[in-house]
């Protein structure tokens, strides 16, 4: 298991249209460390956003995408998504508001 600080475990939200309709219902995507559990999302969330207290939080791993450029075939790189959920007292995240 990595050594994680709260900081380094969420990378950026994830801004689709299925991810901005989840927000009424105080469902939040983010991208993750691909190493980072389900604990360590939840309080980095707590911490990284006041007021704010998670009810759940599920975890997607998705594999890399194969790619070709000519001859050489490779993959992309993995990535973890995380989909938190917030508790009905809980205050609201703040990057979403202005979207």
């Amino acid at each position: 298991m990595a050594d994680l600080k709260y900081y380094d475990v969420i990378l950026k939200p994830i801004i689709t249209e299925k991810s901005m309709n989840s927000m009424s219902e105080k469902k939040y995507t983010f991208s993750v460390h691909t190493d980072a559990t389900k604990n360590q999302i939840k309080e980095a969330v707590e911490k990284m956003f006041a007021g704010t207290k998670v009810a759940s939080v599920n975890t997607m791993n998705l594999e890399g995408k194969n790619r070709r450029r000519g001859n050489t075939v490779g993959k992309t790189s993995k990535t973890k998504k995380a989909i938190v959920q917030l508790t009905e007292d809980s205050a609201e995240i703040e990057i979403f508001s202005g979207l």
